[in-house]
């Protein structure tokens, strides 16, 4: 069977990953490479650089990947699904709803597949730690806290930290518990003079009942991506930089003090960190994106799933400029 000719779309910071990825990727061969800036990061690796997805398409592409600023992706992502070619797009999907719905439309009604690169769903510690709620290590999940934060990231432009950086929060919260949105409440502020949000504090609610707590900033010196999750049998720590995954166990000594244990609560258990694999979650979000292409059963984000992101993150926005809590 022939390899799937790939495309990218856009060779900037993030673009150049993918393009490390997709060249040495089995099944598949890069093709060419869509930036009108050109070659700077020298990823081609002799492949052809051309101005547009028009001129890409003429390659004669399967599948194209996506990395370029939010504001752009309609316009390439509209062009890609009229040319009949499957799309994985980087998040978050659009900048709204309406944007992001238009994009799920095109590709489902041609019948293409579409993803959209939440990269933290391919963390050896999220992906983990689902498996195991799954399997009710933690029996009934209570809350979700996630922390993200750190340095400014010159690349951003188009977008706050909003829809940036919580929405990796809001999807892998949702994905992790296999649990939808029902309400969001947000407070943002302004700190740094640039006209976007760049700090955020949000709390929900999902439909099983699950409390979640997002604290999420791009002006911290200590970059920090560490997601908290609390159940009826102990709590699940995933440190996202370094795809670790500890497991603080509720304690099963009881406490004979009474006045101690009146208020106490569970006790403190043991404490297991986890030896798990850790392949790159890139790697892994291309493979999946892959046999996706090739019909196989795949774990991808769809456009849906990316749609159903960018309404909970445009709901926080909305909640903060009107301090109030919004069911979705």
């Amino acid at each position: 069977m022939a390899n799937l000719r790939a495309g990218l779309v856009g060779a900037g910071m993030m673009g150049r990953h993918h393009a490390r990825v997709l060249g040495s990727l089995d099944g598949v061969d890069l093709v060419g490479i869509v930036d009108p800036d050109g070659d700077k990061h020298g990823v081609s690796g002799g492949r052809p650089v051309v101005d547009t997805v028009e001129a890409l398409v003429e390659l004669g592409i399967d599948y194209a990947v996506v990395a370029v600023p939010t504001a752009f992706h309609l316009e390439v992502g509209l062009t890609l699904a009229d040319a009949g070619v499957h799309a994985l797009v980087e998040k978050p999907l659009a900048e709204g709803v309406e944007v992001a719905a238009q994009l799920a439309e095109a590709f489902e009604d041609k019948g293409l597949v579409g993803g959209v690169g939440h990269i933290e769903r391919y963390n050896p510690a999220l992906q983990s730690a689902r498996t195991r709620i799954a399997s009710g290590d933690l029996g009934d999940v209570y809350q979700v806290a996630t922390r993200r934060q750190g340095p400014f990231p010159g690349r951003i432009a188009d977008v706050g930290v909003v829809m940036d950086l919580a929405t990796h929060d809001i999807d892998l919260t949702a994905w992790v518990t296999q649990q939808s949105y029902v309400s969001i409440a947000g407070q943002t502020a302004h700190r740094s003079g640039r006209p976007h949000e760049d700090l955020v504090a949000a709390t929900g609610l999902l439909s099983q009942g699950t409390v979640v707590n997002h604290l999420v900033n791009w002006l911290s010196p200590l970059k920090e991506r560490t997601t908290i999750i609390t159940g009826e049998k102990g709590t699940l720590v995933a440190d996202t930089l370094t795809a670790d995954l500890t497991f603080y166990e509720n304690g099963k000594v009881a406490t004979t003090w009474e006045g101690l244990s009146q208020f106490r609560g569970v006790s403190e258990g043991d404490v297991h960190r986890y030896a798990i694999p850790k392949p790159e979650p890139l790697r892994i979000e291309h493979e999946d994106f892959r046999d996706a292409v090739l019909g196989k059963d795949a774990d991808i984000v769809t456009l849906q799933q990316g749609l159903a992101t960018v309404k909970v993150a445009q709901t926080c926005l909305e909640s903060a400029r009107t301090s109030q809590t919004i069911t979705l």
